[in-house]
């Protein structure tokens, strides 16, 4: 098999932008649409010389599918995957994975008897800045790592209305936390607040203490004027600043680190030190992800992110929500 034929379901705000990657992919055709919304659906598909459903199962039915994208609201994430998975298609499903455990359970077990993939839109992880952090981690270039503090907060989101800033917001941050460290998640405290959003919270403070003792810091809201989207990795040799945005990516050295090559036979102490820029080789995030989609398929290889790695984001953020409704420290 040299391209796949592949479909997008739920042509919203993530959708569109997914069917428009696969009609730039060289080694996929992008064979239909389906979206409820007859006019935004049939709008997207002549966009793309494609064909348009207003009803996924038809679409199912008569098109020789081989991949699907999966972006329909989080309540019916697992019926329309598993209506794809249960006919030997491969799934990418926009994340969170599921609206809740049960429910990502069923998706991954249905992915492991139809023998076909599934991989959970955690997008980030497909940002070049992050996967160059990841890398620089993994070289420790950081040395002994102390602390993570992420950064995810801007205007409200109107369209958001079946969860919260955890789960539509901080999970990311959970996944990429998760991705970077490496590390088993021990414990969670979350203090959160309402103050715009009609029925969930809107604003999270999080901690995280994971197993090799590192803290983890997730700052995330839906009420600052201005989208910011950083993260910052605190270490023995000195600080990484990384921006999702415009994928810049900083180190913040410890001078001391510097002048003293044989640090460990000294003690230890943190001096202000040169601000370096880092080369990065910016790319789109999406195009990213939907090429390692392609490619896990094609190649036969296990996704980049997993099944099993998106119900752990989800676990991980349901945690949160029951520290913040029980005001308690919940161990993992």
């Amino acid at each position: 098999m040299n391209k796949l034929n592949v479909a997008v379901i739920g042509v919203g705000s993530m959708g569109k932008n997914h069917a428009r990657v696969y009609s730039e992919m060289e080694n996929v055709n992008l064979v239909a649409i389906a979206d409820t919304d007859k006019a935004i659906g049939k709008n997207i598909a002549d966009k793309y010389g494609t064909n348009h459903y207003t009803d996924y199962k038809d679409m199912l039915k008569k098109e020789e599918i081989d991949a699907v994208s999966v972006s329909v609201p989080t309540k019916l994430h697992k019926d329309v995957a598993i209506d794809a998975i249960r006919k030997k298609i491969n799934v990418l499903v926009e994340k969170p994975i599921a609206a809740d455990i049960g429910e990502a359970k069923s998706m991954i077990n249905d992915a492991e008897k139809s023998n076909v993939k599934l991989m959970v839109g955690h997008i980030e992880r497909f940002n070049p800045v992050v996967a160059e952090l990841k890398k620089r981690i993994k070289r420790n270039e950081l040395g002994k790592i102390y602390k993570v503090h992420c950064v995810r907060m801007g205007p409200s989101v109107h369209r958001i209305y079946d969860v919260g800033v955890i789960i539509d917001l901080a999970i990311h941050e959970i996944d990429v936390l998760r991705y970077i460290i490496d590390s088993k998640i021990k414990r969670v405290y979350a203090e959160t607040a309402r103050k715009i959003h009609s029925t969930h919270e809107d604003l999270l403070i999080g901690t995280i203490r994971f197993d090799n003792g590192i803290l983890g810091v997730i700052n995330a809201n839906w009420l600052t004027p201005k989208k910011v989207r950083e993260i910052a990795v605190t270490g023995e040799k000195g600080m990484f600043v990384a921006n999702y945005l415009t994928q810049e990516l900083y180190f913040h050295e410890n001078d001391f680190i510097r002048k003293n090559v044989n640090y460990k036979s000294y003690s230890m102490t943190i001096l202000e030190g040169r601000t370096i820029k880092l080369k990065m080789e910016n790319k789109e995030p999406l195009r990213n992800e939907l090429e390692a989609f392609a490619g896990c398929i094609l190649k036969n290889k296990e996704p980049l992110v997993t099944g099993n790695d998106g119900l752990e984001a989800l676990r991980i953020a349901q945690k949160f929500i029951e520290s913040s409704k029980a005001n308690k420290t919940i161990i993992i």
